[in-house]
């Protein structure tokens, strides 16, 4: 009886997979569709395999150009010197404008004058009022704008 109980659930798979064999044949025909499709391939590579070899010789010749490092802009890596006003928050000493600007984001980030909601807006405390022109909150990109007044080159 063992015998005949391991033969019926054997059995029901196998009437399980007979359901599923007409999708997985469909899945092979796909497989062989792909791999008909290399073969007028393989069979036209001769013909154009000159072509891309053309297009590796002119790819590598670029390459040179495109490794050539970008400069940076002389007029934007000149020292400037920042005014009293700003001096009392990025330092008095003559530095460059990217500088200046990344000194003044490390005194946001280390007194917490970043807004919490919304990141693009510095909330100015006594110093930063001074160099905003007395606004209370400013964007980040009227921040470079109102700094640029405080600094004489």
């Amino acid at each position: 009886m063992a015998a005949k109980k391991t033969s019926k659930p054997a059995s029901k798979p196998v009437k399980q997979a007979a359901k599923p064999k007409g999708k997985p044949a469909a899945k092979t025909a796909v497989k062989a569709k792909p791999a008909a499709k290399p073969a007028p391939k393989a069979a036209v590579k001769g013909k154009v395999a000159a072509k891309p070899a053309i297009k590796a010789k002119a790819k590598t010749a670029a390459k040179p150009a495109v490794k050539a490092k970008r400069k940076p802009n002389p007029a934007l890596m000149k020292p400037v010197q920042p005014d009293a006003v700003l001096a009392a928050v990025v330092g008095s000493k003559p530095a460059s404008r990217g500088q200046i600007t990344k000194s003044l984001w490390t005194y946001i980030k280390k007194n917490g004058l970043q807004d919490a909601k919304n990141k693009r807006n510095i909330n100015a405390d006594d110093k930063l009022k001074a160099v905003f022109g007395g606004k209370k909150q400013v964007t980040m990109f009227e921040m470079t704008k109102l700094v640029s007044q405080h600094i004489s080159g």
